[in-house]
């Protein structure tokens, strides 16, 4: 299956691709001669090879950018003055103007480190301002308002795009393959990557993601996108000046991006022609043809909050069927094991305090390989901090924690889940823009896996965590459609798929009802049985009597009790800690 799956991921697409190409390069050369038209199509394919950048950076990754006009801008300038004043070719001259945009683009993501929403919005703004103000004052380099005229056209070799209808078609040939590569990107690792950071960056994090690289990334796809689209324009037009790539001309190319369908390169293109055309088939109208084009525009954002591809997408994914076909088991499922002296993970006077507050002080506990060790405890008595810090979401006040004899107590959670530690969350955090099978893929693709670098191994990987879960049948559905206690499944079987060797697990039975708190009993029965190693949190003392080797007991960030779960379960202490009163009175833990 894996060999097939690798074939088909390869050429997928690439028929279409060459159809496309050579239709376009057809309809290039049957558009009427009419200058008028030709300046419509052209405006309209450079200006959707722009936007798709908008698709990456907004769409995949979920990071405003208000300055795409700009790198539009730096392409288009990169071209002019590189063949008027320094009498370079049109390619060479391209380049140039495609990378200064794209390392702008990277400087520029680096400010998502610390910022997001409509700051991250505002810091991309002052960017578009100040590169405007730059194109307009610095006549000696860039023309000042006057901009650039009579910018040549290319040739290659025997071929000469000076004549209008070569020219669109160079453009149109170049929005086919950007379209092709931002739909590929989306489907691949780097794509999956983007989407999980967009849906949800603590989620992102722990299962391997560099979520600021990731972002950082998808700002430079962006720009570069930018780049491309402004060279071809300048080449097109063979003149430019600074108002064509001002703060409005950035609306637009966002406009455009949410009335397609930002998601998508395909609803980009559809925004861009929707925006473009609209406008000039209105002109019957005469004054009241505005009016109707901005209702018109409203109206679609309005009712179609996923663009126009948005819709079309949803009919098709309704259409959807299961995936079928054998596929390997995971492999912890082809090993037997049970509670070694090994120890895998050490907690050593873990501290952590929020001001005055401590929420955890002076934790100390060892879990031993191959066991199912709970962590329980009254609400607020620091089980959740606990395993944030352990996962590297919060830093640590004071104390170390050791994972397979590594000191990983500075890391950031990416790299925990690296080196081979996952896990779910109390309040389920999924990725809803995403099918059931890649929100599981994206575990299988954790860097260190097995399976990380195959495309085809990691979909393999996938099916089997969902047949291990239970979800096969559910691959092709969107994760947001699943009941709740199925979200949670798809959590367990993504952290599976990155075959980890220990599994945090903060409260599973959360929310679950009884059917479904006994299911989660007889998976975790399973997984103990095949060797995994688990920690779990959770509040349901029949499900922790039920697969817990070892229980510790935190309460006001303290550790009460350590040790074999009916020995721990009757300390007068865990007793009083769960019903206030001493053990002669209580009888029994609730």
């Amino acid at each position: 299956m894996s060999v097939n799956l690798a074939s088909a991921r390869l050429w997928r697409g690439v028929p279409q691709a060459i159809a496309a190409i050579i239709a376009v390069v057809a309809l290039a050369f049957v558009v009427p001669a009419d200058g008028y038209y030709l300046n419509i199509l052209m405006q309209a394919v450079t200006y959707a090879i722009a936007v798709s950048g908008l698709v990456v950076v907004l769409g995949y990754c979920g990071q405003i950018s208000i300055a795409q006009a700009a790198f539009f801008g730096l392409g288009a300038y990169g071209v002019a003055i590189g063949m008027v004043d320094f009498h370079l070719g049109f390619f060479p001259a391209w380049l140039c103007g495609i990378g200064v945009a794209g390392i702008l683009g990277l400087i520029l993501g680096l400010g998502s480190l610390r910022l997001g929403g409509h700051y991250l919005a505002m810091v991309t703004i002052s960017f578009q301002q100040i590169l405007t103000l730059f194109l307009t004052n610095w006549l000696s380099f860039t023309h000042g308002p006057d901009g650039i005229r009579d910018i040549p056209r290319p040739s290659l070799g025997p071929i000469s795009f000076a004549g209008g209808h070569a020219f669109l078609a160079l453009c149109m040939v170049t929005l086919v393959i950007v379209t092709l590569a931002v739909w590929r990107l989306k489907t691949g690792r780097l794509g999956r990557a983007m989407q999980a950071v967009r849906d949800n960056e603590l989620a992102a994090s722990t299962c391997g993601i560099d979520v600021f690289g990731t972002k950082v990334i998808a700002f430079g796809l962006s720009a570069v996108l930018g780049g491309i689209g402004g060279g071809l324009f300048a080449g097109g037009f063979q003149y430019i000046s600074p108002d064509q790539f001002s703060f409005g001309e950035s609306i637009v190319l966002l406009t455009m991006a949410l009335l397609g369908g930002v998601q998508s390169p395909f609803g980009s293109l559809v925004g861009t022609l929707v925006l473009i055309i609209l406008p000039e088939w209105l002109r019957f109208l005469k004054q009241i043809y505005l009016a109707v084009y901005g209702a018109a525009v409203i109206l679609i954002m309005v009712f179609l909050p996923d663009g126009l591809w948005g819709l079309m997408l949803d009919r098709v994914r309704k259409r959807a069927k299961p995936i079928l076909g054998e596929v390997e088991k995971l492999p912890l499922l082809t090993q037997t094991g049970q509670e070694s002296a090994e120890i895998v993970l050490e907690v050593k006077e873990l501290a952590k305090h929020f001001g005055g507050l401590k929420a955890l002080d002076g934790i100390s506990l060892k879990v031993r390989r191959g066991s199912v060790h709970a962590l329980i405890g009254p609400n607020g008595s620091g089980k959740s901090t606990f395993i944030n810090v352990i996962t590297g979401l919060y830093k640590p006040t004071a104390g170390q924690v050791l994972f397979a004899g590594q000191d990983i107590t500075h890391e950031q959670p990416h790299l925990r889940n690296r080196a081979g530690l996952a896990r779910t969350f109390q309040n389920i955090r999924v990725w809803r823009g995403m099918t059931v099978l890649e929100n599981v893929m994206v575990g299988g693709e954790r860097p260190g896996n097995d399976v990380a670098e195959d495309a085809a191994l990691v979909v393999e990987r996938a099916l089997a965590a969902l047949d291990f879960v239970g979800l096969r049948g559910d691959a092709h559905r969107m994760v947001g459609d699943l009941s709740y206690g199925h979200q949670r499944y798809v959590e367990i079987a993504r952290a599976l798929a990155a075959t980890p060797k220990t599994l945090l697990l903060d409260e599973p039975a959360a929310g679950l009802n009884l059917t479904e708190k006994h299911e989660l009993g007889e998976l975790l029965r399973r997984l103990k049985g095949h060797g995994l190693t688990i920690l779990i949190i959770d509040h349901d003392m029949k499900l922790v009597e039920q697969v817990a080797d070892h229980i510790t007991v935190l309460n006001f960030g303290r550790r009460i009790a350590d040790g074999l779960p009916r020995e721990v379960l009757n300390h007068p202490d865990v007793i009083a800690a769960y019903l206030g009163e001493p053990q002669e009175a209580a009888g029994v833990v609730a």
